[in-house]
Parts: C-alpha cells; structure tokens; sequence
C-alpha cells in the first residue's frame, strides 16, 4: 500500500507547489480578489500577532510560502499529517476569496467559480484524509487504549499477586506460631 500512498500524495500535493509557487512569486494579481478577505483577518491578526504584517500582499506571500513548502513536503513524506491539516488551513481563505461564486451576477462565471470552489472542497477532504491516515499503523487513540489496558492488567496481576504473598506470609507466620520450641 506504500505507493499507493505515496503517489496519492504527491498528486495532492501538486495544486499546492505550483500555485505556491506561481502566487510567491506574482502575489499582485491576487490583492483585488484577496482584499476582502485579509481585511477581515489583518484585525485579528494585529490583536494576536501585532509583529506580523498585515497587508494583503504579505499575506498572500505568506499564504503561498506555505503551500509551497507544504505541498513540497507533503510530496516528500515529512510530516504528512500536520502538513496535511496546514495545507487545509491555508485552503479555507483561498477558497473564499479566489472563488465566491455567491457574489457573481454572469452564470458563466457564477458557474465556473463554483467548479473551483467545489475542486478546493475536495481537496480539503482529500487532505482531511491525509490528515488521518496513519500508513497502517495504529493511530494515537488506540495506542493510549491499549497502553491504558495494558497499565490496567498489569496493576491487576500486581494485585493479586501481592494479596497471594500476603496470604502466604499470613499462613507462614501462623504455622511457625504452632511450631514447638518457640
């Protein structure tokens, strides 16, 4: 199953290096369609973070540094499941602000921006799925279950084993207490 998911991943992972790349290097013809978005976000950003920059070009840059990066190790295999879950996040303003089909009047373009918004939707459960799967390993929940079971059945044989050697000494000392010449 190891090229399987590989593969998946590097084909997940292509969207995200190129318009990563594409969008580092040319933010500008983003800002019209962006700035709504950021003007919403750069508040909460200056009350969170006042030291990072707020302006739509950064943000952008920003944006697509880290889908370039994530997309970049997605493909690789490093770190799949927190860069799957970043990649996610950074899909949520991208989506809303590149393809709000809502607010077109033309249903070409209504109709075209809802392809691309439902596209991005996949995506995000595509990397919801990346996010989750553990490569057939036993993913972190049932490790702590079983450690859990574990730790419970061992302090069990703990108990009763020592209420056995209790039982024994209690026994011992009762049968020297009969024994003569004491």
């Amino acid at each position: 199953m190891k090229p399987v998911r590989s593969l998946a991943r590097i084909m997940l992972s292509g969207i995200f290096v190129v318009s990563g790349a594409r969008n580092l290097q040319n933010p500008e013809r983003l800002v019209p369609a962006a700035k709504p978005v950021t003007d919403r976000i750069a508040p909460l950003i200056e009350k969170n973070a006042p030291q990072f920059p707020t302006d739509t070009e950064s943000l952008i840059r920003a944006n697509a540094a880290t889908q370039l990066v994530g997309g970049l190790m997605l493909a690789t295999g490093r770190f799949t499941r927190p860069v799957a879950l970043v990649l996610a996040g950074t899909l949520v303003p991208t989506t809303f602000a590149g393809h709000p089909f809502w607010n077109n009047d033309d249903p070409a373009a209504r109709s075209n921006n809802q392809i691309h918004f439902l596209k991005n939707l996949g995506l995000f459960g595509g990397l919801l799925l990346a996010a989750a799967d553990t490569e057939g390993k036993p993913g972190l929940r049932w490790r702590a279950g079983h450690r859990i079971g574990h730790s419970r059945r061992t302090m069990a044989r703990t108990v009763r084993t020592a209420r056995r050697e209790a039982r024994i000494a209690v026994r011992s000392a009762a049968t020297a207490r009969r024994l003569p010449g004491r």
